[in-house]
């Protein structure tokens, strides 16, 4: 599946239902798994102890589904994961819809998003678009997390 390298606010409509993003890969190393902990206060032992978390139910230590969620609005924007605006002065985050997290996601995996644009509506100076995510994790087929990210994008 191809996918735009930038697009024209003019021409977005005619984008609809189509792949509009494809992010690099992104590690998820234990050390980020810690810094999320760190910054949010959830310590619970599944994500932070390796040797407790590797006799729990998932023999290691799990990303936090929050923490995937976040690389929406970081990494996977700044490594091709999200749509390229041709002339936008800014993108701002609007809010997600239909988020869930569907499989776990292990320290050491490697993970990247894709990106459907669903709808681009025209505003005052703006234009907001919905984009379906679904966030891969290398080697499976299954997703670990899929969301609809809203987006104003500032002309």
């Amino acid at each position: 599946m191809t996918t735009p390298t930038g697009l024209r606010p003019d021409e977005l409509a005619a984008h609809v239902g189509q792949q509009v993003a494809l992010s690099e890969w992104v590690e998820v190393t234990q050390d980020r798994i810690q810094a999320f902990a760190d910054a949010t206060g959830d310590h619970q032992f599944i994500h932070v102890d390796p040797d407790r978390a590797a006799q729990g139910p998932f023999g290691g230590t799990i990303a936090h589904g929050f923490l995937t969620l976040s690389l929406l609005a970081g990494e996977f924007m700044t490594r091709g994961g999200s749509p390229h605006i041709e002339g936008a002065r800014m993108t701002v985050n609007y809010g997600l819809n239909r988020v869930r997290f569907i499989a776990l996601v292990r320290a050491g995996a490697r993970l990247r998003s894709r990106a459907v644009l669903q709808s681009a509506e025209p505003g005052n100076g703006y234009v907001q678009i919905t984009v379906a995510n679904t966030i891969e994790i290398e080697g499976d087929d299954k997703p670990v997390c899929t969301a609809e990210s809203v987006y104003r994008v500032y002309l």
